[in-house]
């Protein structure tokens, strides 16, 4: 293992996958600048990319080098991490120091100007390419401009959709990580609906879920506890308001681990369930189960939206049911491509994961979902959550 836990032959894979697909990109080398795709292309996560919102890395990936642009003080983490030291171009003011100096870490303050001329730095170490495939939807214009000025010779080729398609398809490793995330939600979800009585708030029941998961190796992401009228704020914190009998209670739950997400939703009510409540509920669930036997490799993304909504108001949901989305693949990033949602027509694959749902929100009401992981097999699909999916009821 890496010193992150992560299988350094799964690192290797991903980096293969991205080689292997060079031909299709069209260029001599890619430049990766999200958080996510320098991931994939490294095995390493900066701290610094959570805590700033941007990743401060880039990674240059040709044929047979990997190159890698970041500032000083991600110098030591990465190396630790994996990181070739000779392929570490270095920016930025930051001191580690060592008993004889002779650390590599040490001798890196400001060897490049700016993170722009590090990058340019990588890429001439890569070979000096006329043809860069750029990840542009992560690239700031500033920095895009700047990049041009530094390198007028290259030619960037917008790779944002190349990157996405790379990683859509998942390595079995991935999968398994992937599982491994979904199945901690789940439980820590299951623990907070355990936790769940009148008179106990929602973030009472939040702790449960967060700490669920943090003992279970996970790292929280997102917990959305909301209850009564609040269950139909969508992303909303939990507060400390008291759950009452009649309530729903939604979950909408997610955490990483070794960056690879896990995204579930659940429902439950303060004792037994009104018409309206059940009857809704069940339409979504079943709106779900659709989405599930329909899915499989050949069917358009957009499809499965389509049986969705459909499927709610024939199942005696809600109608019109009005949704932007009812489903987006999953990875190292909470909502990757393909997105079950209107006009995105990329065929499912075998290996590509997502999380369907088919959530419903009533201002003033109350709010519902249902939301699984699965991976798309060669004959359809496998889940990868699928513990008490229906609308559970906690006694009075």
């Amino acid at each position: 293992m890496s010193a992150r836990g992560i299988d350094p032959a799964l690192i290797r894979a991903r980096r293969d996958k991205l080689r292997g697909a060079l031909p299709a990109a069209g260029v001599d080398v890619v430049l990766a600048l999200s958080a996510a795709n320098v991931d994939y292309a490294t095995g390493y996560r900066s701290v610094a990319a959570v805590v700033h919102g941007t990743s401060p890395l880039a990674a240059v990936l040709s044929s047979d080098r990997l190159t890698i642009a970041g500032p000083v003080s991600d110098s030591a983490p990465g190396f630790d991490a994996g990181l070739a030291e000779e392929d570490y171009c270095a920016y930025g003011r930051f001191f580690f120091e060592s008993a004889d100096g002779a650390a590599r870490a040490t001798q890196l303050v400001e060897q490049h100007a700016d993170y722009a001329a590090t990058i340019a730095a990588a890429l001439r170490a890569a070979g000096d390419p006329t043809r860069v495939g750029l990840d542009e939807r992560a690239c700031p214009e500033p920095l895009r401009r700047r990049l041009a000025e530094l390198l007028p010779q290259v030619e960037f080729v917008d790779s944002s959709d190349w990157f996405a398609g790379v990683r859509a398809v998942k390595l079995p490793g991935e999968v398994d990580l992937l599982e491994a995330s979904a199945r901690v939600v789940e439980k820590a979800i299951l623990a907070g609906i355990d936790a769940a009585a009148v008179g106990v708030t929602e973030a009472e029941i939040a702790r449960v879920v967060s700490g669920t998961l943090v003992a279970e190796d996970l790292e929280p992401r997102f917990v959305v506890v909301t209850s009564g009228p609040r269950s139909a704020l969508a992303d909303a914190s939990a507060t400390h308001r008291a759950l009452e009998a009649g309530d729903l209670l939604r979950f909408d739950v997610g955490g990483t681990r070794e960056g690879y997400w896990a995204d579930l939703g659940r429902t439950a009510v303060l004792g037994e369930p009104s018409a309206r409540q059940q009857q809704f509920y069940d339409a979504i669930l079943a709106a779900e189960e659709d989405q599930f036997a329909r899915a499989r490799p050949g069917v358009l993304a957009s499809e499965l939206f389509d049986l969705a909504v459909r499927s709610v108001e024939t199942h005696g949901g809600p109608a019109p049911y009005r949704r932007q989305h009812c489903g987006h693949g999953i990875g190292l990033e909470v909502y990757e491509a393909p997105i079950v949602a209107p006009g995105h027509d990329r065929e499912l694959e075998p290996g590509m994961t997502f999380c369907f749902e088919t959530p419903y929100y009533e201002l003033g009401w109350g709010g519902m979902m249902v939301e699984d992981a699965l991976v798309v097999t060669d004959d359809g699909i496998r889940l990868l959550s699928d513990r008490r999916r229906e609308l559970q009821v906690v006694p009075l």
